[in-house]
């Protein structure tokens, strides 16, 4: 659970250290105070979105650090070489320029791996999350996750793409008399005008390399010629292989005198081995610089054939005989397309029959979840003070496709009499609500996540309503650590921490603070959420009474 948040430079929060315990905690304050950056505050560590925008006036980073308790040895631990501890630190810097800097239990990660932790750790649910009931092409989504159907419908997309890939084979190798000829026909000639060309690998590169040595043999042959003449000497002067020679024979009669020479003496020997040996290998070189005007012309003739080749086929040789060997495949595939045609076929109707299979076999196990899904959440409606609410998940049968062959809608009667129809269709916003924190509380049971964030999800809902939805927060904060944001009285009176969120203004600068409430401190909030502005006796008597309850 979140135990710790500690907030730097987010928004209007300049410093706040947030203590949150294991039940029911709440958050108010006045619209716009800054809980909502609370809940954004939460949201950057656990990987999601941040934004430049919410560093605060005049700083140049904000930070959020969290400490979160009793959290399990998670595999995402040893896959991303994070120490494991019981208590983690998740802490994320978010600078001008952009860059975000993430760290649990100091450890680097980024961003996206911290969000894989985040999804572990806590589940948010706001008030846009509503809409994703209205759509339809989430409640196959829901559906799966109340029925654990993870392992079979991973088994059914396997088999579907292992049957979309031979439909697609199929399609590919299908053609008529007509266009199976003509393809053939321009195979052949292609092969046949690469096999005539004879190409080696790497030879276009080899040509190239020995045109160019060719083209300046001359040039190079006269460079040669003055480098070897430097080294032997010539008719004018001595090279210095020679006067290398002539200064070790110096050298080596000294030493018949004295030892204090006998190092350079080995040194000079050594550089008159070497000038030897290198004037070696440029009268070697010289000699192939033969200049040979035939051999020039048979290069250039060979690079122009293989020029047209790479027009057509390739950049470079690798890549023409690669395209060979291709254009050889396809021509095998087409002249025996009608005995691999029979064996894809053979191939594609048996996974066409496992697909079927494993369609059914997910389908079973949906409509099993749907009937299960389908009580627990007339259940928790009743609790929510809708017990006449009828409820349902349609099935249709569908052409198959990557998420299985079946279509799944909720459907929904508010009233008594009336017919179920589609959630957008008969749904207020407190019904919704309702049915979204039951939907919420349902697939919640089937998560490991320890902590619920409910981010003003009780917008629409009043009265007795609200007292029932208060009431079943409570409860799911009996199993699971619950934050939530409310401006309902009903809902703040059952918590265990109250948190107000207030914002204040000094010296021309807006600052908003966050405050845990004693039981005083808590009446006269109440109070302030019954009555507005003008607290008076009354209210403060029915924030007491709610406080009692």
């Amino acid at each position: 659970m979140l135990s710790l948040l500690h907030i730097e430079n987010i928004a209007v929060i300049e410093c706040a250290d947030i203590s949150f315990d294991a039940g029911f905690n709440v958050l108010t304050g006045e619209t716009g105070a800054g809980k909502s950056i609370v809940i954004d505050a939460i949201s950057a560590i656990l990987g999601e979105r941040a934004y430049r925008d919410m560093i605060r006036t005049g700083a140049d980073k904000a930070s959020v650090r969290g400490v979160f308790t009793d959290v399990p040895n998670l595999p995402w631990f040893a896959e991303n070489d994070v120490p494991y501890d019981e208590e983690v630190v998740v802490h994320r810097e978010i600078y001008l320029d952009g860059k975000n800097v993430c760290r649990v239990n100091g450890t680097l990660v980024s961003v996206s791996i911290l969000r894989k932790l985040g999804i572990q750790l806590i589940n948010i649910h706001g008030q846009h999350d509503s809409a994703s009931l209205f759509d339809e092409n989430n409640h196959l989504v829901f559906l799966d996750a109340f029925g654990n159907n993870e392992e079979i419908r991973n088994e059914y997309a396997e088999r579907f793409e292992a049957y979309s890939k031979l439909k697609k084979e199929i399609a590919r190798m299908t053609m008529d008399e007509g266009e199976k000829l003509r393809r053939m026909e321009t195979l052949r000639f292609q092969i046949d005008e690469i096999s005539k060309a004879n190409l080696q690998a790497g030879e276009d590169t080899q040509l190239e390399q020995r045109r160019k040595l060719l083209q300046n043999a001359e040039k190079l042959s006269d460079g040669v010629y003055a480098a070897v003449a430097c080294l032997y000497g010539d008719e004018e002067q001595d090279g210095a292989a020679s006067l290398l020679s002539e200064a070790e024979r110096e050298l080596s009669r000294l030493l018949r005198y004295t030892d204090s020479f006998a190092e350079i003496h080995a040194r000079v020997s050594d550089l008159m081995y070497q000038v030897q040996d290198v004037a070696e290998e440029l009268r070697d070189a010289k000699d192939d610089l033969n200049y040979s005007a035939d051999e020039l012309e048979q290069i250039e003739s060979r690079l122009d054939i293989i020029h047209r080749l790479r027009r057509k086929y390739g950049a470079t040789c690798e890549e023409i005989l690669e395209y060979l060997a291709s254009a050889k495949k396809e021509l095998d595939e087409i002249a025996f397309a009608d005995d691999t045609l029979a064996l894809l076929q053979k191939k594609c109707d048996k996974a066409e029959l496992e697909l079927k299979e494993s369609a059914l076999h997910l389908r079973e196990s949906r409509k099993a979840a749907s009937v299960l899904l389908t009580e627990r959440i007339l259940s928790e409606l009743a609790q929510l003070d809708m017990p006449k609410v009828q409820f349902a998940c349609q099935f249709a049968e569908i052409e198959p496709c990557v998420t299985g062959a079946d279509s799944v809608a909720f459907y929904m009667s508010a009233n008594v009499g009336e017919a179920l129809k589609p959630l957008n269709k008969v749904a207020s916003g407190g019904e919704l609500a309702r049915i979204m924190l039951a939907m919420k509380n349902v697939l919640a049971e089937q998560e490991q996540v320890a902590t619920l964030i409910f981010d003003e999800v009780d917008t629409g809902v009043s009265g007795r309503a609200a007292q029932k939805v208060a009431e079943k927060l409570r409860s799911v904060a009996k199993m699971k650590q619950v934050l939530c944001v409310t401006h309902l009285p009903q809902l703040a009176a059952l918590a265990t921490t109250h948190l107000l969120i207030d914002k204040q203004e000094r010296s021309g600068r807006t600052y908003t603070t966050v405050t845990p409430l004693d039981l005083e401190g808590r009446k006269r909030e109440l109070a302030r959420i019954i009555g507005g502005a003008n607290i008076t006796e009354n209210t403060l008597k029915s924030a007491e009474d709610m406080l009692c309850i």
